[in-house]
C-alpha cells in the first residue's frame, strides 16, 4: 500500500469502485455480507496505547482484523522495514502471511490499523479468489472491499491535509473512501461519523455521503428530484418516438429488436424496445443493472443485493 504527500481529490475512480461493489455482492452474496460483516471494526479494538508494547500491539491489531474478516487459519506476522511504500504483504499459500510496515509507523501508532487493514484485505481477497485483471483496478477493489466490509474507515481516518504536510493511504481518493464508507453506512445502518479523529477525513466522508445519497435519488427511482424526473420524461418520450419510428421502417429497425437509447451518463438509465418497452438502471446499493417494464409505478427487487426499490417508470 502506498501513501502520498500530494492528495488527489474528487471521484476519478468511481466507475471501478461501483464495479468492485457489484463484484463483492456477486462473490459473497447479500446474506453473507449482512451476516458476517454486520458491524464494523470498533475503534477501541484497533487502537494502540502509548504505553503498549509496539510489537505486541501490532500483532494484536492484525489478529483483530483477521478475526473481523473471518480468517481463522490465517496467521499474519508483522515486521518493520525501510521501504518507499507504507506497507506490503507477501501473498503465499498460507497459513502464515508476512506484512511489513514502514518504520515511520513507530511514531504514528494511530495509523497502524489503517495500514494493516488494506494488507489483510489482500489476504482475504486472495482466499476468495476475487481480483480484477488490471493491477491498479485490483488495488481499488482492495480499498473498496476494506471500506465496505467494515475496516476501511481506518484508512480514511489516516487522511490528513494542511499545516505544510499531507497524508493519505490507499489508492482511492479521500472522497471515494468517504463514498464507500457512506454506502456501507446506508446499507448496514451504521453511524461512522463518531469514529473519525481527522477533521479532513470527516469532511471527505460527508462529501462521499452526498454522492451516495445521489445514487438513491436518480430516475426512475421515485426519490429523484424534479429536474431528474423532467429529464427522464423527456428521454422516455424520445425513446418511444425512436422505437415507433423503427417499427415503421423509418430507421431500418424492427419491433422488439433490442434498440436502446441511453440518457445522460449522470443517471445511467437506458430504454429498450418492447413490447413492452423497458428501462434498465443501476441498483443504488450494489450497482447491478435492474430491468423493469415502463408502466408507471413499479416496485423492483434487486436480484443481487435484494434491495426493494420504488420506481416511477
Amino acid at each position: 500500500m502506498d501513501s502520498a504527500s500530494e492528495v488527489v481529490h474528487g471521484f476519478p475512480h468511481l466507475r471501478t469502485v461501483r464495479s468492485a461493489l457489484t463484484a463483492l455482492y456477486r462473490r459473497l452474496t447479500a446474506d453473507v455480507l449482512h451476516a458476517d460483516f454486520a458491524v464494523s471494526v470498533p475503534p477501541a479494538d484497533v487502537a494502540l496505547a502509548a504505553d503498549e508494547d509496539l510489537y505486541l500491539g501490532v500483532q494484536r491489531v492484525a489478529h483483530t482484523l483477521v478475526q473481523h474478516l473471518r480468517l481463522p487459519d490465517a496467521r499474519v506476522i508483522v515486521g518493520f522495514r525501510e521501504m518507499p511504500e507504507a506497507a506490503v504483504v507477501e501473498l503465499a499459500a498460507g497459513p502464515e502471511y508476512f506484512v511489513e510496515l514502514n518504520p515511520r509507523f513507530r511514531d504514528h501508532r494511530r495509523d497502524i490499523g489503517g495500514a494493516l487493514a488494506h494488507e489483510v484485505m489482500h489476504v482475504y481477497l486472495d482466499r476468495l479468489d476475487l481480483s480484477f485483471p488490471d493491477t491498479g483496478e485490483n488495488e481499488i477493489l482492495t480499498d473498496t472491499a476494506t471500506a465496505y466490509l467494515g475496516a476501511g474507515w481506518l484508512l480514511l481516518d489516516a487522511f490528513r491535509e494542511g499545516g505544510g504536510a499531507s497524508q493519505r493511504f490507499g489508492y482511492l481518493t479521500p472522497e471515494e473512501f468517504g463514498y464507500v464508507v457512506a454506502k456501507r453506512a446506508l446499507a448496514f445502518g451504521e453511524n461512522p461519523e463518531v469514529w473519525f479523529t481527522s477533521p479532513q477525513a470527516y469532511e471527505a466522508y460527508t462529501e462521499g455521503m452526498r454522492m451516495a445519497r445521489r445514487d438513491a435519488a436518480r430516475p426512475p427511482l421515485t426519490a429523484s428530484g424534479r429536474l431528474g424526473r423532467h429529464r427522464y420524461t423527456r428521454d422516455r418520450r424520445r425513446a418511444q418516438e425512436l422505437f415507433l419510428g423503427a417499427a415503421g421502417g423509418e430507421t431500418g429497425g424492427e419491433p422488439g429488436g433490442g434498440l436502446t437509447t441511453t440518457a445522460a451518463p449522470v443517471d445511467g438509465y437506458a430504454f429498450e424496445a418492447g413490447p413492452p418497452m423497458r428501462v434498465s438502471f443501476p441498483c443504488p446499493v450494489c450497482h447491478q443493472r435492474i430491468r423493469v417494464p415502463v408502466r408507471g409505478f413499479v416496485r423492483a427487487r434487486c436480484g443481487l443485493c435484494k434491495a426493494v426499490l420504488e420506481c416511477d417508470t
